[in-house]
């Protein structure tokens, strides 16, 4: 029993090194393009039109740092055996691995806090400048 738990630790340590390379161009990715393009949308601009084509930039950026997010969630996926796993030399590949799904998880939240927020804005200014249009009508209409 104990040789084979040591084989099927084994094996999972060259899963590990196949998988870790789509890790590593997914953590790169957040790290060097994904962080810094959230940023950029922390400040938004205060008009509707400048918002817009704020959202129509994230919206670019959001379906491939969505990609990213799913390889990363996949990857994860494959590895989710490493759990039952507690040996020393294992021990290793999960502390790797904990820190590779901590900062997807992190990332595809930002991600996920940010898309929500440029839409409830966006929406927020179209309500205000449908009503800001609404009561130049009204004072239009009050002088006429």
């Amino acid at each position: 029993m104990l040789s084979n738990k040591r084989i099927q630790e084994l094996e999972l340590v060259m899963e590990f090194e196949k998988v870790e390379e789509c890790f590593k161009e997914v953590s790169s990715w957040i790290e060097n393009v994904g962080r810094k393009q959230l940023k950029e949308t922390i400040n938004l601009d205060d008009s509707l039109e400048m918002l817009l084509q704020a959202q129509k930039q994230f919206r670019e950026f959001d379906l491939i740092a969505s990609e990213y997010c799913r390889r990363g969630q996949e990857a994860l996926k494959k590895m989710d055996r490493w759990e039952d796993f507690s040996s020393v030399d294992v021990h290793a590949y999960r502390v790797k691995l904990q820190t590779y799904k901590d900062q997807l998880e992190e990332f595809c939240t930002q991600l996920d806090e940010n898309r929500h927020r440029i839409c409830e804005t966006v929406r927020l200014y179209e309500f205000f400048d449908k009503v800001r249009q609404d009561i130049c009508c009204m004072e239009e209409g009050v002088k006429s």
